[in-house]
C-alpha cells in the first residue's frame, strides 16, 4: 500500500486535470452531446455577470481555453485576514478560506479535518487527549492542558487559548480562514505559527432554518441545525445545535472487547442588535458537551526502563505488537476510558461607526472548560500509563481598537488585555511498569498526582498601517508590544499509599546523604525537591515582554494580480509543563521562543479568473524554539519542555484553484518544507542517551503535503442535478523525536475521500453518499516511548454513509 501511494495521488490529479482541461457533455437518450451540455449549464450553473463581455472572444480561443466558460462570474471571497473585510485576492498572505457549506459537504467538523483542504497543517493525537497543531512545521507538542499553541484558533476574532478548548468551534459557519505565518501584529502572540479563525454564520433579518444529518458506519450519527430570523425591526438572532453519536470504532487485540464510542452535544445562541446605522452589538453564547471515549493505543515494540524487573510485568512482555489495523488497540479492561468535559463561552462584540472614516471595535470574552478524561496511553490490556486528565480552564479577554481611513492609508490601532489561567489535577497510574519496581529496592511506586497551576496575564498594544503610494504599490508595517508575567505553582505528589512510603523513603535516602533530617511523606504529599532536597511546590514567575512587528510590499501591476514581499518577527510566551518529576527543575518552564520570518509571494487570477494562482517562498529563523525533550533527574533522564537554541524551516507553497466550466472545480495545492536545528543542540534520544542533534528534522514535520480536490455538478433535470466530488490528500513521512530511531518513524500516507449524489437545482436539499479514507489506509499521527513501550496512535479506518441536508 506504502508503493501505492504517490500513485494514487497521481491517478487523481491527472483524472481531474484532464475532466477539467477536456469538454466533456453526456447526453441524454436520443439527446445530441452539445445539446446536453448546454442545458446542464442552463439549469445548473449561476446566473450570468451582468459585466462579463468576455463571451464574444471566446470562439477565437483555441485548445484547452476553448474550454473556458465565460458566460459566469467566480464568486469573490471576503476575508477578514486583517481584521477588516478585503477580498482574498487583495490580502498580502498566504491564506486558505474554506466556505462554511464545503467544510460540510467534505465532512469537516473540526481542526483535525482541515488538513483535507490544507497543506501545511498537521494535527497530532498528543495521547493525553489534548490536541497539538502546526502550521508549515511551526508547532509545540506539549500534553499538559495549559500547553499555549502556536497556532492560535479563534472564534469571531475571540481567541480560544488552550488547544482543547477548540472542538466545538466549527458549528454553523459562514467559513473559516486558516492564516499562515506568523500573525503576531494584529492576532497577539503565541501565533508564530499561524491562526485559525472561524467565521460563524450570522443571524439574518429574514426566517432562514436548516437540519443536515449525516448516518454512517459505526452506526454515526451527526446531526446539524439552525434557525435564524428577526425578533423584532432592530434585533436578529441565530439559533443553532449539533448533536454527534457513533459507537465503537476500536477493537481489542487480545479479547472481545471494542472502544470508541461517540457523544458529543454543542450549541450557539447569536443576538444582532443594531440600535442605530452607526452602532452594532453582537452576543454569541456557545458552548460544549464531549462525553466520548478517549483513543486507545497501539502497541510498536518494548524498550524497558530496568529490564531486570521485566519478569515483573508478563502481560506487557506477552503483549502481542498490534498489527498493521487502524482499529486494532489495546487497553486496561476494568478501566471505562472516557471523557466528561464540558465548555462554555460568552463574547460580546461591539461597533460604533464614529465617523465615516473611523470604526470602533470592543471584543469582550469570557471562556470556561472542565476537563476530565481517562487515557490509556501504553497499547497494552495491563495498567501501565493510565492518566485520569483533570483540570479547569478559563480565559478573560478585552481588545478595544480603532481602523480609520486616512487618505491613501488605512489605520489600525488597539489595545488587548487577557487573563489565563490552567488548573490541573491529574492521576498518573503505572502500577504494572518496571520503573514501578525500580525506585528503591523491594518497594513500589504505583500513582502520581501531577499538579499545575498558571496565571497568564497579557497586556498589549498594537498599530497597523496600509499606505498606497499608488494604485499599484502598496506598503505595509505592524507593530506590538506585549508584557506577559506567568505564575506557575506545580508539583508531583504521591498518588496512593504504597507510592508515599516509597518515595518518602527515596526522599529521606537522598536527604540523610546530604546530612538533613528526615521528614514525612504522605499520599498526596509534593515529593518534587528543590535544590537543598526539600519536597515541595515550585511557585515562581516569569516576566516576559517583546516587540511583535511586520513590514511589507505589494505590487498589483494589473487586475487580479498582486506580487508581495513579508518580513515578520513574532513571539510565544513561556509555558509550564505538568509531569510526574522527582526534581522541581522538570517543571521549570520554557521561556518565549520567537521566529524571523521572510515570505515571498504571489496571487494571479488568470483566463477571466477561472484559474486563482498563489504561491510563496518563505524562510524563518527560530531562536529558542519551545518542544518537549528530556531532562537528567536521579531517577535517570525523564521528559521536560526544553528550548533549541537556533533552528530554521524554509518552504514552498502554492495553490491552483480551477474554475474552467461553470459546474466543475479543481483544486490541486502543497507545502514543501526543509527544517533543521542549525547549531548545536545537546539532549537526550529515546533511549535516554545523550545527543547532539544539529541537523536533524523538527518533529512532525513531513517535507511534503499534497491535496487535490476535484467537484462537478450536472443537471439532470429542471429540478435536479447530480454531484460527484474527490479529495486526496497525501503526506510525506517524518518523525517524532529527534535522533535516527526508526521506531519513531511515522509514515507517509495517502487518504482519498469520494462524495456523490443529487441535489435540487435551487439548492434547498440535497442527498450525498461518501466514503472517507477509501483505501482504509493504515497511518498514524503520533508515536512515543511511554513507560516501558513504544505505541502509536493510529487515524480513523474507512468511513461510509449519506449525508441529509434540507433548507427551509
Amino acid at each position: 500500500m506504502k508503493a501505492l501511494q504517490p500513485m494514487v495521488l497521481r491517478l487523481c490529479v491527472t483524472t481531474a486535470a484532464s475532466l477539467v482541461l477536456t469538454p466533456v457533455a453526456i447526453a441524454q437518450p436520443g439527446e445530441p452531446a452539445a445539446d446536453a451540455a448546454a442545458q446542464a449549464e442552463v439549469d445548473s450553473g449561476p446566473e450570468p455577470a451582468a459585466d462579463d463581455s468576455s463571451g464574444a472572444a471566446s470562439s477565437e480561443r483555441t485548445g484547452a481555453a476553448a474550454a473556458v466558460d465565460d458566460s459566469f462570474a467566480v464568486e469573490e471571497i471576503v476575508v477578514t485576514a486583517q481584521k477588516r473585510e478585503q477580498s482574498l485576492r487583495e490580502v498580502p498572505m498566504s491564506i486558505t478560506a474554506v466556505s462554511g457549506d464545503e467544510l460540510s459537504e467534505k465532512g469537516i467538523s473540526d481542526v483535525e479535518g482541515l488538513v483535507k483542504v490544507t497543506p501545511g497543517l498537521s494535527y497530532v493525537e498528543s495521547g493525553s487527549g489534548v490536541p497539538v497543531y502546526s502550521l508549515r512545521g511551526v508547532g509545540f507538542f506539549d500534553t499538559s492542558l495549559g500547553a499555549r499553541p502556536t497556532v492560535g484558533v479563534y472564534t469571531d476574532e475571540v481567541q480560544l487559548p488552550f488547544s482543547i478548548m477548540s472542538q466545538g468551534a466549527a458549528l454553523d459557519l459562514q467559513r473559516v480562514e486558516i492564516l499562515k505565518g506568523p500573525q503576531g501584529t494584529l492576532f497577539g502572540q503565541n501565533a508564530t505559527g499561524g491562526a485559525i479563525n472561524y467565521i460563524a454564520a450570522k443571524p439574518t433579518q429574514d426566517f432562514e432554518a436548516g437540519v443536515s444529518t449525516s448516518l454512517g458506519r459505526f452506526y454515526t450519527s451527526d446531526t446539524t441545525g439552525y434557525v435564524s430570523g428577526a425578533l423584532a425591526p432592530t434585533l436578529n438572532a441565530r439559533l443553532a445545535g449539533r448533536v454527534a453519536s457513533s459507537d465503537d470504532w476500536q477493537k481489542s487485540d487480545t479479547r472481545d472487547d471494542s472502544l470508541g464510542q461517540k457523544r458529543f452535544y454543542q450549541g450557539r445562541f447569536l443576538l444582532d442588535w443594531t440600535p442605530s446605522d452607526r452602532l452594532f452589538f453582537e452576543l454569541n453564547a456557545n458552548g460544549f458537551h464531549d462525553g466520548s471515549d478517549t483513543q486507545a493505543a497501539q502497541l510498536v515494540d518494548r524498550i524497558y526502563s530496568s529490564p531486570a524487573y521485566s519478569s515483573e510485568i508478563p502481560i506487557v512482555v506477552n503483549q502481542p505488537v498490534a498489527p498493521s489495523n487502524n482499529r486494532a488497540a489495546d487497553w486496561d479492561p476494568e478501566r471505562q476510558l472516557r471523557r466528561d468535559n464540558d465548555f462554555y463561552q460568552y463574547a460580546l462584540r461591539g461597533e460604533l461607526q464614529a465617523s465615516d472614516a473611523v470604526t470602533i471595535t470592543s471584543l469582550t470574552a469570557y471562556s470556561h472548560m472542565r476537563v476530565e478524561q481517562l487515557v490509556d496511553q501504553d497499547g497494552t490490556a495491563a495498567t501501565a500509563s493510565l492518566t485520569n486528565v483533570a483540570g479547569v480552564l478559563s480565559s478573560f479577554s478585552q481588545e478595544l481598537r480603532a481602523a480609520a481611513n486616512v487618505g491613501r492609508a488605512t489605520v489600525v490601532v488597539g489595545a488587548n488585555y487577557s487573563h489565563d489561567k490552567s488548573e490541573e489535577e491529574s492521576l498518573f497510574q503505572f502500577p504494572y511498569t518496571t520503573s514501578s519496581y525500580s525506585t528503591i529496592p523491594g518497594m513500589r511506586t504505583t500513582a502520581s498526582q501531577l499538579r499545575g497551576r498558571q496565571r497568564f496575564n497579557t497586556k498589549a498594544v498594537f498599530g497597523n498601517v496600509d499606505f498606497a503610494f499608488t494604485d499599484e504599490l502598496l506598503a505595509h508595517a505592524g507593530l506590538r508590544y506585549t508584557d506577559v508575567d506567568l505564575h506557575y505553582v506545580s508539583c508531583s505528589a504521591a498518588g496512593d499509599a504504597t507510592s508515599a512510603a516509597t518515595y518518602g523513603t527515596l526522599v529521606n535516602v537522598l536527604r540523610g546523604r546530604a546530612g538533613l533530617p528526615a521528614i514525612s511523606v504522605g499520599v498526596g504529599s509534593c515529593i518534587s525537591l528543590d535544590s537543598t532536597l526539600t519536597p515541595g511546590e515550585i511557585d515562581a514567575e516569569l516576566k516576559e515582554d517583546n516587540v511583535s512587528w511586520r513590514a511589507g510590499l505589494d505590487w498589483k501591476p494589473a487586475a487580479d494580480t498582486l506580487f508581495y514581499a513579508n518580513v515578520s518577527k513574532g513571539y510565544k510566551s513561556g509555558s509550564a509543563p505538568t509531569l510526574p518529576a522527582i526534581e522541581q527543575s522538570e517543571l521549570a518552564p520554557v521561556t518565549q521562543e520567537s521566529v524571523l520570518a521572510y515570505e515571498a509571494g504571489l496571487k494571479l487570477g488568470l483566463l477571466n479568473r477561472r484559474i486563482d494562482l498563489t504561491a510563496a517562498i518563505f524562510d524563518y529563523e527560530y531562536q529558542d524554539k519551545q518542544l518537549q525533550g528530556r531532562r537528567p533527574t536521579v531517577l535517570g533522564v525523564l521528559p521536560g519542555l526544553v528550548n533549541v537554541p537556533d533552528s530554521r524551516i524554509r518552504g514552498v507553497e502554492f495553490q491552483v484553484d480551477t474554475y474552467l466550466q461553470r459546474t466543475m472545480r479543481l483544486t490541486l495545492a502543497g507545502t514543501y518544507l526543509d527544517s533543521e536545528v542549525s547549531k548545536d543542540f545537546d539532549n537526550y534520544s529515546i533511549l535516554g542517551d545523550a545527543a547532539n542533534f544539529k541537523g536533524n528534522d523538527f518533529p512532525y514535520t513531513p517535507k511534503y503535503q499534497l491535496v487535490a480536490d476535484w467537484s462537478y455538478e450536472r443537471g439532470l433535470s429542471e429540478q435536479l442535478d447530480g454531484v460527484v466530488g474527490v479529495n486526496a490528500n497525501y503526506r510525506s513521512s517524518t518523525n517524532a523525536g529527534f535522533g535516527d530511531d526508526e521506531r519513531l518513524a511515522i509514515d507517509a500516507y495517502t487518504l482519498v475521500d469520494l462524495r456523490a449524489g443529487v441535489k435540487s437545482s435551487d439548492e434547498q436539499w440535497s442527498a450525498i453518499a461518501f466514503v472517507r479514507n477509501l483505501t482504509d489506509e493504515y497511518y498514524w499521527t503520533n508515536v512515543a516511548r511511554q513507560s516501558d513501550v513504544i505505541r502509536r496512535y493510529a487515524g480513523q479506518p474507512r468511513m461510509y454513509g449519506l449525508q441529509l441536508s434540507f433548507k427551509f
